[in-house]
């Protein structure tokens, strides 16, 4: 019995300094956000080459992927900025016919810090043996302090928020007591205009204008506790 006793004062006293010790809290979610136009293009384009023979098929897809990279240094790219990011050789059996065909891939990225010549480097890229594009990233080369601009203002927008909420309660918003970052990993992913024709007064010499870059949206999402006063 006196254990018992003692048990459930032990209990009631720490229930009441967990009351006691209990902090008035307003919990709020912020979001921030940073849009920029790209500065650079991030592109993966890829020689692919088909044949019955092996050798043949593997020989013809080194030459065009040699033209490709002398191609891309003749524009200029840096080598830090270019690099081969895949090569294969797969056999492909046909049951019907009962014969071997190979399939030969080799893929290079390549960063262009320089839009302006973003047309001419994907028509020479196309001249030069590349068959297939598989992405174009609009990218900035700012990312990281632009995330930290994002996530500065959803901080901002947090606080605001928890102001408003409290303004009308006579009360004040405290320090932060908990923050929780809620972003998504980010991916670059341009907003992209509609192309249009660039009309100069005579329409006979108009010229198509065919990269319409737009903007980077870069969203930071917080969840915090202020304390409130």
């Amino acid at each position: 019995m006196k254990k018992l006793v003692l048990f459930l004062t032990i209990m009631f006293m720490t229930m009441s300094y967990g009351q006691e010790k209990q902090i008035p809290l307003i919990n709020i979610n912020g979001e921030g956000k940073v849009k920029v136009a790209p500065d650079q293009v991030c592109i993966s384009a890829t020689v692919e080459t088909k044949g019955n023979n092996a050798k043949d098929v593997k020989k013809q897809n080194d030459e065009k992927m040699d033209a490709v990279l002398k191609f891309i240094k003749k524009m200029n790219v840096p080598t830090a900025d270019f690099k081969t990011k895949q090569v294969a050789l797969n056999p492909q059996y046909d049951y019907e016919k009962k014969k071997t065909s190979y399939n030969a891939t080799q893929t290079v990225e390549i960063v262009l810090k320089d839009l302006t010549k973003y047309d001419e480097l994907m028509e020479g890229l196309v001249q030069q043996g590349i068959n297939r594009i598989d992405k174009v990233s609009f990218e900035s080369s700012k990312l990281l302090q632009l995330q930290s601009d994002a996530r500065k203002l959803a901080m901002k927008d947090a606080k605001a928020k928890a102001e408003d909420y409290v303004s009308v309660l006579g009360q004040k918003v405290g320090k932060a007591f908990v923050i929780s970052d809620n972003s998504q990993i980010y991916h670059p992913q341009p907003m992209y205009a509609a192309m249009r024709m660039k009309e100069s007064s005579d329409t006979m010499g108009a010229s198509n204008e065919t990269l319409a870059i737009g903007e980077i949206e870069i969203t930071a999402n917080v969840s915090v506790s202020f304390v409130l006063e």
